[in-house]
């Protein structure tokens, strides 16, 4: 396990639920005439954008209000604090990325040309890091927390979709069987 599924469990969860019940909802098929057709899309379009919808708020709350974003980056600077300290480099800090927070953990304080590759290649193992950098190094391309939180909820959406399409083609092959 890793730092993040630990923090944002909840979230992939409750988005695999969601999209299990929009799919349910979404999927399911009625008789219709020439002339409903058009609204049975129009409903099943909006069945499944406020499902994702709502896996997307859920992430969003979950990650600000609720507070697992700052205790996510306190836990992974507790962490990253206690390496710094078995590597007897106390005088180094280490702290996330801020606004937007990031995984990405800021090195900042003496050291020289050799400790300063290798800490950012110890710092990087660090559970929760995405990477590492001194504070004076040019900045890499990486999401935001809260970018990839909402991420893993679209994802573990279309896996409760999948589920919930694979679900209703079981119960219409079945119940081609009742007589």
């Amino acid at each position: 396990m890793n730092a993040l599924w630990d923090a944002y469990w909840p979230v992939l969860t409750a988005a695999i639920i969601i999209g299990l019940n929009a799919g349910a909802f979404a999927f399911r098929r009625k008789t219709a005439t020439r002339f409903q057709t058009s609204s049975y899309t129009r409903k099943r379009a909006l069945i499944l954008a406020s499902g994702i919808a709502v896996a997307l708020v859920f992430g969003a709350v979950w990650h600000g209000p609720v507070g697992y974003g700052e205790r996510f980056a306190s836990g992974v600077e507790a962490r990253s604090k206690k390496t710094l300290v078995d590597f007897e480099m106390a005088q180094v800090q280490a702290k996330l990325e801020r606004g937007p927070l990031r995984r990405t953990l800021l090195l900042t304080g003496p050291a020289d040309d050799f400790q300063r590759t290798e800490l950012v290649r110890i710092m990087r193992a660090v559970d929760g890091a995405g990477s590492a950098r001194w504070q004076d190094m040019p900045e890499p391309l990486q999401l935001p927390l809260l970018a990839e939180v909402e991420l893993g909820a679209l994802v573990s959406f279309g896996l409760g979709l999948l589920l919930a399409y694979l679900l209703e083609l079981r119960r219409r092959s079945r119940a081609q069987w009742r007589w």
